[in-house]
């Protein structure tokens, strides 16, 4: 995914990863005491499972947002508690759980099913304790991930009206966000004061996407903001549903409007005159996090570990990333040759990037071409998923443009999930306003690693398992889910109908380049003190990515330390995996058995997807 929301992952928002929490615990259920361990294995794993079911609604009840992106409608006029205080309960909860956890269960009688269970609850526990010692060093606005632009995004694209009382809800929401911004905002004043403030360009990213919020009606002149549209489209809806009459229609939206005027403007403009004013203290050609922040250089060992969940060190990580550019770069001379481009590889790239053939005209029509091919690509991949997964996902998957509110000229794509059910489906969504940084050749890789084979596959299979209990359906590990999406990449291309122009191919090439240059660059700006241009000048020299995007993208890792080293570090341990099984099974290897085996379990990290690969390994052997 080259953009998560989150939650990370995947698929929530930053705003969750910020709070650590939500509703207080007061207001969860209460935790009713385990019954003693009984000594049949099969009890035990049932209770198990019981007790996981348990605690995981008890933890939802944290965050109303993550109930709504699940589909679920408990706590729907809400937002989530963003502050410290209630990340401190939810970790106080978390730690209760896994003593009662050790305390009720004897780990050794589990099968190994329940063992991966048990094992990754604990470490999400021990994640979450070792994340709160670095909660000041994250930017809590900025340019990519912060509320000023998800909070609408949630509004508009997950808030469902299905009747009344949701509309309701979703005026009940609005009424939250100054309480909300105001938690995040003493936050980010906090942060900035003790050392930790972001770079200019996240100020300035700030200020463009709080400013598109509230421009136009009804915060002023112009077009309808799009909270004010939404808002008033979704009670035309409820009226052509039959739900209401247009009588109470236009009374909801007068409530709507006013609630608007009231409830956004006001923190929004704090948000703004907080920024603005802040601005000049920021650093206008920032170094990473090593050499910026009091304890940067502990904080980006913690995040390499957290994001690659592997023991890998900065140097270690640097040297992949060199390594894999040159084993990449050899790829992209055998091709350029084959396909009779008469120049060095940086001539090649520049053919590729300047040559009008390789773009969408900048216009509506290239854009609706570029969603039509995109969908057209992920159609075919549709049609031979059997030959490669025995399970597939239920949810549907469609192509969209990002929302003008959020929309940046060479930001990266990205997946927003489905419902488990499938009734809502997955989305991918493209940056269309200038079509330039959006290259032909790379449109059918991104649509395999944000669609099919890629993030919809592995997201929506995750949420739909059965076999598992629901908090695994629902886990993020960052290498895992975007080691999946660049392997998926690679998968591709043994599929029918893909890469069929050379050029398409090269695509490909770029896009695991882009991955292998991530390594150096991370690395080098959180580790080694490089400045936001040196990082530039090195992707420039070594890919062909357009300048809008090498600057969006090196952006984003400076404010999201080590998480873009996770896409190639995944993708290799994944391959890895798959060689192990192919040379240890040999005839006996399947590959829709070894994508299950990767997939069916949930997001994992490697060493415990490493574990679930060997058992299905050894039951292949037994078979």
């Amino acid at each position: 995914m080259r953009l998560p929301v989150a939650a990370r992952t995947l698929a929530l928002s930053i705003a969750l990863a910020l709070s650590g929490g939500a509703v207080s615990a007061q207001d969860a259920p209460a935790t009713a005491p385990a019954t003693a361990p009984a000594d049949d294995a099969d009890a035990q794993a049932r209770r198990l499972d019981a007790w996981f079911a348990e605690k995981y609604q008890e933890q939802l009840r944290f965050s109303p947002i993550s109930l709504t992106f699940l589909g679920r409608k408990e706590l729907y006029d809400q937002l989530d508690d963003m502050s410290y205080e209630a990340g401190d309960r939810q970790l106080a909860w978390q730690k209760a759980t896994v003593e009662e956890l050790e305390r009720e269960f004897d780990r050794e009688t589990l099968d190994p099913e329940a063992q991966l269970s048990y094992d990754l609850w604990k470490l999400q526990y021990e994640n979450a304790r070792d994340a709160m010692r670095f909660r000041d060093n994250v930017y809590v606005f900025n340019q990519m991930q912060g509320a000023q632009s998800f909070l609408p995004t949630f509004l508009i694209n997950f808030h469902k009206v299905e009747d009344e009382s949701d509309y309701l809800a979703y005026l009940a929401r609005i009424e939250e966000i100054p309480r909300a911004f105001g938690q995040m905002l003493d936050r980010a004043k906090r942060n900035a004061e003790a050392g930790y403030r972001m770079p200019r360009f996240a100020y300035d990213g700030v200020l463009t996407e709080a400013r598109k919020v509230v421009s136009g009606a009804p915060f002023g002149e112009g077009e309808d903001s799009a909270l004010w549209a939404d808002l008033q489209g979704k009670a035309d809806a409820l009226v052509k549903a039959g739900k209401i009459d247009a009588a109470r229609a236009d009374e909801l939206k007068s409530q709507a409007r006013a609630a608007l005027v009231a409830h956004v403007q006001p923190p929004y403009a704090e948000l703004i005159a907080w920024a603005e004013a802040d601005r000049v203290n920021a650093a206008e050609n920032p170094s990473g996090v090593g050499s910026t922040q009091p304890n940067g250089a502990e904080y980006y060992r913690h995040q390499l570990r957290m994001h690659t969940t592997t023991d890998l060190t900065a140097d270690q990580v640097h040297q992949i990333g060199l390594d894999e550019v040159k084993r990449i770069h050899g790829e992209m001379v055998a091709l350029k040759d084959k396909v009779g481009f008469d120049g060095d590889l940086q001539a090649f790239f520049e053919y590729i990037g300047s040559d009008a053939k390789f773009k969408f005209p900048d216009t509506d029509a290239g854009r609706q071409a570029y969603i039509d091919e995109a969908t057209a690509a992920i159609a075919n991949i549709k049609r031979v998923l059997p030959q490669y997964f025995g399970l597939l996902p239920k949810a549907d998957l469609v192509v969209k443009r990002v929302e003008p509110f959020r929309e940046q000229p060479g930001a990266a794509q990205h997946y927003f999930p489905g419902t488990p059910d499938g009734s809502r489906p997955g989305v991918y969504y493209a940056h269309l306003s200038d079509m330039n940084a959006m290259p032909k050749p790379e449109l059918e890789v991104i649509a395999y690693h944000e669609g099919l084979p890629g993030h919809h596959m592995q997201i929506s299979i995750a949420q739909e398992l059965t076999g598992v209990p629901e908090f695994r359906t629902q886990a993020r590990s960052t290498a895992y889910s975007e080691g999946w999406g660049l392997y998926s990449e690679w998968l591709a291309k043994e599929m029918p109908g893909t890469y069929q122009d050379p050029y398409s191919e090269y695509g490909r090439l770029s896009s695991e380049l882009w991955r292998a240059v991530r390594l150096v660059v991370d690395t080098g700006l959180h580790a080694k003190g490089w400045t936001e241009q040196q990082a530039v000048d090195y992707f420039k020299a070594n890919t062909a990515i357009p300048d809008a995007s090498v600057r969006s993208e090196v952006q984003r890792y400076i404010t999201w330390p080590g998480q873009a080293t996770a896409y190639k570090i995944g993708m290799i341990r994944i391959q890895e995996l798959r060689r192990k099984a192919e040379s240890e099974l040999g005839e006996r290897f399947d590959i829709r058995g070894f994508h299950d085996a990767v997939l069916g379990g949930g997001a994992l990290p490697m060493s415990l997807l490493e574990r679930r690969v060997d058992q299905w390994i050894e039951t292949r052997k037994r078979a």
